[in-house]
């Protein structure tokens, strides 16, 4: 019995100290860096970034509509998330599927335009 306990606490131990990956790591800058407004389209996002985590519609206050796409990346150390991070990277797309503007939140540095 004791060896269940034992075996048991050095579990749940180890899943304590445990890292947590959520999404798949971008580039910001290198993204930065290739994209255009009102150039790049889906396609090339797409061939940067890979497949998106999430795929929507962003409404502007004025009413026209986007789609958008979703990035995001994140990690932490469980049990309590210390030290956590999260960046996210959203592309919107007109009509036509080419790149109207984008936006990110995270740790990365800013970017420069």
């Amino acid at each position: 019995m004791n060896i269940k306990r034992s075996a048991m606490a050095a579990t749940l131990l180890v899943a304590g100290c445990a890292s947590v990956h959520v999404g798949q790591p971008f580039d910001l800058k290198a993204f930065e860096a290739r994209v255009q407004r009102g150039v790049s389209t889906q396609a090339d996002v797409r061939e940067w970034l890979g497949a998106p985590a999430g795929r929507g519609v962003s409404v502007e206050s004025s009413g026209e509509r986007h789609e958008q796409w979703t990035y995001y990346h994140g990690t932490g150390r469980l049990p309590a998330m210390a030290e956590a991070r999260l960046d996210v990277l959203q592309v919107k797309f007109d009509e036509r599927g080419v790149v109207r503007a984008y936006n990110w939140s995270g740790d990365a540095d800013l970017p420069s335009r």
